[in-house]
């Protein structure tokens, strides 16, 4: 895998076993990304889709099919199959950034909805027909849907999870993170370690010093969370055997 500044490709595969999937991300200059990707499946099977706090804008291209899906953050791991052949492009948002017309909440834990296609080349969103983004333009396309109103980002959100203060209540900023994300902040924070320390157990950081680094209380609270969140023991991530969900690279939350 290489790994470069904002704007740059890194390639590899998600899959360690007869390659399921094989996946490019890249960072995003649009404030409101978090991540775009692309993956193609290489033949069928299952994987583990992991716990993710962030909400995502899907393409799917399968069987001549081509459709737009919006998902929501998902709270555990599930198992979940993977059609051969399907080429898939994922648009990352960034904590606080979703579209009011389908809040978080609507879409968590895979109830994902599938807009209505206009077209081959396009679908239907809010009384209009929209391209399909690629790769190269889904910082574009999102900045469109700012323009239209369609994605909104509540700022206190981000500002939390970068370890900011602000003028909110706590009752106040709880209610405002669960309606910009569809889960709590103390979820989202669990969410995002448990994909942190699973990400340090891919590159080779034994499982005692993942146990700090994350901040788990010891081994087995790390076990439990990776289990439920990531679907995996510690000693199974570590190992690369099955296949996981899109997992990169991630930095542990700054404390508050």
């Amino acid at each position: 895998m290489r790994s470069r500044r904002s704007g740059s490709v890194q390639e590899g595969s998600v899959s360690t076993d007869g390659e399921l999937v094989s996946l490019e991300h890249r960072p995003s200059d649009s404030p409101l990304v978090e991540r775009v990707w692309t993956a193609r499946s290489e033949r069928a099977g299952q994987f583990h889709s992991i716990a993710e706090g962030l909400s995502e804008i899907v393409v799917t291209r399968l069987r001549r099919q081509v459709f737009l899906t919006l998902r929501g953050p998902e709270t555990k791991a599930t198992t979940a199959d993977c059609p051969a052949g399907g080429d898939w492009l994922g648009i990352r948002l960034k904590p606080g950034a979703f579209l009011p017309l389908f809040p978080p909440a609507m879409l968590r834990n895979r109830r994902d909805l599938t807009l209505p296609g206009a077209g081959t080349r396009s679908f239907w969103l809010d009384g209009s027909a929209w391209e399909y983004p690629t790769f190269e333009n889904a910082d574009t396309f999102v900045a469109r849907l700012v323009d239209k109103g369609l994605i909104a980002c509540d700022r206190s959100v981000d500002a939390a999870v970068r370890g900011e203060r602000n003028a909110l209540s706590r009752r106040s900023a709880q209610r405002r993170f669960a309606a910009a994300t569809g889960i709590s902040y103390a979820t989202f924070r669990t969410i995002k370690r448990a994909r942190h320390a699973a990400s340090l157990l891919r590159r080779g950081v034994p499982i005692v010093e993942v146990v700090d680094l994350a901040g788990y209380f010891d081994q087995p609270h790390l076990n439990r969370s990776l289990k439920y969140l990531i679907g995996q023991t510690p000693v199974e991530i570590a190992q690369g055997g099955k296949q996981l969900g899109y997992l990169y690279e991630t930095e542990p939350l700054l404390e508050q």
